[in-house]
């Protein structure tokens, strides 16, 4: 077996990045967890909605224009 122990090792990496990966589980159901992301999703519609009437808009002025 010329490997060595690398299948092991490989083994025990994924099964440590698994259960990383479910320690990010924050609790919720999946109706809950679109409730919170539609409403930062809105959130962050309205800012950007606030900033662009501002008339803070320079990037917007530039776009497709010839210098």
């Amino acid at each position: 077996m010329t490997r060595g122990n690398q299948r092991e090792r490989d083994r025990e990496r994924a099964q440590a990045r698994k259960a990383g990966a479910k320690g990010r589980d924050d609790g919720l159901t999946p109706e809950q967890r679109r409730e919170r992301d539609k409403k930062a999703l809105e959130e962050k519609k309205a800012k950007k909605a606030q900033v662009g009437s501002d008339g803070a808009g320079g990037a917007a002025e530039n776009k497709g224009g010839k210098k």
